[in-house]
């Protein structure tokens, strides 16, 4: 059951997938129709699932599910995995990849391969004050306050140099 972004709860799961491109304006309406649809058919052992979701930078797909409602199961969180590959599948876009990293370069929003971000560090191309996007925040509070920060306060920080 679809619910506008606003109206999910701080507490509610989210999901974040970036993709390896920008999305199109055209492409963010279907994905945008296309996650609506999904919603609105997500359940979890025939129980609805009050979901939304949110594009951000024309770059990240944000799932949420509020869970006060109906908790998720693994059956309807490999429902949504497939609903992510088939946006994979049509747009020709790569969402799953957890070896892509994304940090901001000013406005610019730069994804690289993982060994490519420590180079990046070792070389203070990328320092503890760069803003990266945590991609593991867990709740919508989290995601909200805590998803683009400083390398410093997030998982990034393993690969600082002291």
């Amino acid at each position: 059951m679809f619910t506008a972004y606003k109206n999910i709860p701080d507490d509610a799961r989210v999901w974040i997938y970036q993709s390896d491109r920008a999305f199109t304006n055209q492409e963010v309406a279907l994905i945008s129709d296309k996650a609506i649809a999904f919603i609105n058919s997500w359940t979890r052992h025939g129980d609805n699932l009050k979901g939304s979701f949110t594009i951000k930078y024309n770059q990240f797909l944000v799932l949420t599910v509020d869970e006060s409602f109906n908790t998720v199961s693994g059956c309807s969180i490999d429902s949504s995995v497939r609903f992510v590959k088939e946006l994979e599948q049509e747009f020709q876009i790569d969402l799953m990849n957890k070896m892509n990293v994304s940090f901001k370069d000013g406005d610019t929003i730069n994804l690289v391969k993982l060994p490519d971000f420590q180079r990046f560090v070792a070389s203070k191309k990328i320092t503890e004050n760069t803003v990266v996007f945590n991609n593991m925040v867990a709740t919508k509070k989290d995601f909200e306050h805590y998803w683009e920060v400083p390398a410093k306060q997030s998982w990034h920080k393993r690969f600082l140099i002291a």
